[in-house]
Parts: C-alpha cells; sequence; structure tokens
C-alpha cells in the first residue's frame, strides 16, 4: 500500500539563520556596536594567538553548556574575519564535538540515556549508525535532526567508535561553520567600509556569500535524501 505524501520539511535552520542576520541588523542599527566590536577587535589583537584561543574556549564551554553555537560562529567572523574565524570555530566546535562525545560515553553515561529517551528520533539514529557507521554521522552532521549540542553527547551512546566520529564530524561541519563565519564577516565588512567599498566589491562579497548557501544548501538536501534512503 502506499504512503500518503509527507508535510514538507519546515527549513528551520534556515528560517533561524534568516531572523539571526535580521537581528544583527537591528541591533547593529540601535546599538553602537560598531565601536564595540573595534574596541574588540583592538584587544583581540593585542592578544595576538591568545585572543583565538580564549574565543574558542568560550565556544567549547558554550557548547558543552547547550548555547546555540551559531551565534559564536557569527561573532567569529566579526571579530576574527573569514579565515582565522573558520579556523577557530573549526578547532573549538570539533573539540566540543569530541568531549561531549567522551562525557557521554565514559563519565555520564546514564544522564545521556536519561536525554535520548526523550528524542523520539534517536532510536533510528543509532540503529542507522550501527549499521553504516561514520557514513551515517557525516550525513547527519550536514542534515542535523538533532539540535548540535545535544547531538554531541548522543554519539557517546552510538557504536561509532571516537577518530571517525572526530574526523567525520569536522568534515560534515565546515559547510555550515563557514556559511556563519562568512555571515559575520560580511556584517564586519559593512560595518568597516559600508560608503567606501565600490559596487565591484559589494558584487564579489555578495557572489561570495551566495556561493557558500547554494553549497551548503545542496549538501544539506544530498544528505537529506541519503538519510531517507536509509530508512
Amino acid at each position: 500500500m502506499s504512503e500518503g505524501r509527507s508535510a514538507p520539511r519546515v527549513p528551520w535552520a534556515w528560517i533561524l539563520a534568516g531572523i539571526a542576520a535580521l537581528a544583527l541588523l537591528v541591533v547593529w542599527h540601535f546599538l553602537p556596536v560598531q565601536s564595540w566590536l573595534h574596541e574588540l577587535q583592538r584587544r583581540v589583537a593585542r592578544m595576538g594567538v591568545m585572543g583565538g584561543v580564549v574565543f574558542g574556549l568560550v565556544y567549547i564551554a558554550a557548547v558543552l553548556l547547550f548555547v546555540p553555537g551559531s551565534v559564536l560562529t557569527l561573532a567569529a567572523g566579526l571579530v576574527f574575519g573569514l579565515g582565522w574565524g573558520t579556523v577557530v570555530v573549526s578547532v573549538a566546535s570539533t573539540t566540543a564535538a569530541a568531549v561531549a562525545f567522551l562525557i557521554a560515553r565514559y563519565l555520564a553515561r546514564g544522564r545521556v540515556e536519561a536525554l535520548a529517551r526523550g528524542h523520539e528520533k534517536f532510536a533510528a539514529m543509532d540503529r542507522a549508525i550501527r549499521e553504516k557507521g561514520w557514513k551515517v554521522v557525516v550525513l547527519l552532521r550536514l542534515s542535523p535532526v538533532v539540535p548540535f549540542s545535544l547531538s554531541n553527547y548522543l554519539y557517546g551512546l552510538t557504536a561509532v567508535d571516537f577518530w571517525p566520529y572526530v574526523l567525520a564530524s569536522w568534515l560534515a561541519m565546515l559547510p555550515a561553520t563557514v556559511l556563519y563565519v562568512y555571515l559575520g564577516t560580511a556584517g564586519r565588512a559593512a560595518a568597516a567600509g559600508g560608503g567606501t567599498r565600490s559596487p565591484w566589491e559589494w558584487a564579489l562579497l555578495a557572489a561570495g556569500l551566495v556561493a557558500t548557501v547554494v553549497v551548503t544548501v545542496v549538501l544539506t538536501r544530498a544528505a537529506r535524501r541519503e538519510l531517507e534512503k536509509s530508512r
């Protein structure tokens, strides 16, 4: 018997990204964010590499405490720019994912199992990882069905080995990391030279952003299709 068509998925990740971008614009307009940002950049510049280390440690602690990492990823783009911001966030988010995994597997398994029982999708996620290993971790990272901070703990309950999990997480989280850091970098560029940039510079900035969004969307949709096939 054929089943009826399922209701269309609500693209919550993109809705939240849009809300975050709109909130940044509103805050930028009504608060002296530009002067705050310049002061923060000066302080980070004086700290050198330690500025990235401190930011990374704050990022790790926030993710472990279930604070959404997207806000801090945008902030990394504002403070560090695209290249260094991507490096800092990529290292910090992967480290947070690894630490949460180890906590769930060895230190607080009972507490995490109680959390898992409250998420109906965990059983399917666990079964798929048991059958196909780290490949499912890649797909789930690209098209998350569980919030990032929580999923890091839940992976510790599955059969995936630690190092394949870490490598798969690092690679699969890169597209979204680059996207959010790019959004933050674009905001910094607008603040630094909103009235002095040429139309060509704005066109290049916009083209880079569009390309990043397109790549992220394509990868997310491909991952979602593969996950649906494995059900």
